[in-house]
């Protein structure tokens, strides 16, 4: 829609302007031109134009003017000459096709449309106005996905998620910052929660194993209609900002697995302080050894059984029992009863998320 867009405006352009003037897009392609036989061409003459740079470009009889809102450059305007006078068309030309183009993203664009909604910027009745405008159908089960890139190298972790997903009438990519790639997802009605860690887990081993480039995802849960996708993202955010806290060794968090860490999330810091005083009456919690909590986790791990734990530690049953004889004298907690070890499994809990101060949403 682009291109008919701009050899609509040049074409307006060309009895003002007794030049040829045109456009080129990142491939070097001719795709709108006074002179139509042009359009469609890509030779020497314009392979050169778009390049890391937004400056003015001249070669071979040609003045350029690349333009676009990335790095590098989408388009770039030409003009046939090399003088002062076609490098000031070729600037003037750019910055009105560039504010066109924008214009035209922003009101009619979906993937722009999309982003909108994601970041509570379009008003909820003006929702369903523009999804007919667009003739979206706005009655499809969607899902969203954070992509939080961790490390990379020189490869577009964007460009990579955008060739795994090419349908761009049922999936959306775009970037919310730097590090943030957001993904809406088109699924089945019926979809489980694993199947959509699965698409995580690819999307974080092709991004690892092919561009050694490191990612956290996060996972809202599946919407209907496009009213909620706003909802969906902020889940995604909270399960990775929960998941840094709770599951540090996950980089795959779904929202809806979050569980009482969850809930641990959303409670005052000073709830949480007061609530590990009254828990830990008789010793603090710091005053337990990092031997001794990594006991603790091993037993709640192997369902408070203390045989098996044991085993997994490779210590006799007595030194393990000896082991929670002195949890119990140093805080009050039994882990061998059911109540006790709930409690001091989500003391441990509160702990981290106290230490951790997580971002809030």
């Amino acid at each position: 829609m682009s291109n008919r867009l701009f050899q609509g405006v040049v074409h307006q352009m060309k009895d003002a302007i007794d030049r040829v003037i045109g456009v080129i897009d990142e491939n070097a392609t001719v795709v709108a031109c006074s002179d139509l036989s042009k359009v469609g061409s890509g030779d020497e003459i314009f392979s050169a134009a778009i390049s890391d740079t937004h400056e003015v470009y001249v070669r071979d009889g040609y003045t350029y003017k690349a333009f676009g809102i990335h790095v590098r450059p989408d388009y770039a305007v030409f003009v046939e000459g090399t003088d002062e006078i076609a490098a000031k068309y070729a600037s003037v030309i750019a910055i009105s096709l560039s504010s066109i183009k924008q214009y035209y993203d922003e009101k009619y664009d979906r993937n722009n449309f999309i982003k909108n909604i994601i970041l509570d910027n379009v008003l909820p009745g003006d929702i369903g106005i523009k999804s007919r405008e667009l003739h979206f159908n706005a009655d499809i089960n969607r899902v969203v996905f954070l992509i939080n890139i961790i490390t990379s190298n020189e490869v577009s972790a964007y460009d990579v998620i955008q060739n795994l997903f090419p349908d761009k009438n049922k999936d959306f990519v775009f970037n919310i910052s730097e590090n943030d790639i957001v993904l809406v997802k088109e699924i089945k009605s019926n979809i489980d929660v694993k199947d959509l860690e699965k698409l995580a887990r690819s999307i974080s081993d092709t991004l690892s194993s092919e561009f050694f480039t490191r990612v956290n995802v996060g996972i809202g849960t599946p919407v209907m209609g496009v009213k909620d996708l706003a909802r969906s993202f902020k889940e995604a955010q909270m399960a990775l900002e929960v998941g840094k806290v709770f599951d540090t060794e996950k980089n795959i968090v779904s929202y809806d697995n979050l569980g009482i860490a969850r809930l641990i999330y959303h409670l005052p810091t000073t709830l949480c302080e007061t609530f590990l005083k009254e828990v830990f009456k008789k010793g603090s919690i710091e005053s337990l050894d990092h031997e001794t909590l990594f006991t603790i986790q091993r037993f709640f791990e192997n369902n408070l059984n203390v045989s098996e734990t044991s085993r997994k530690l490779f210590v006799h049953r007595n030194t393990l029992v000896y082991r929670l004889d002195k949890i119990k004298k140093l805080t009050g907690l039994d882990l061998r009863e059911f109540d006790h070890a709930i409690i001091f499994k989500i003391a441990l809990m509160v702990k981290k998320y106290l230490s951790a101060e997580p971002v809030k949403f």
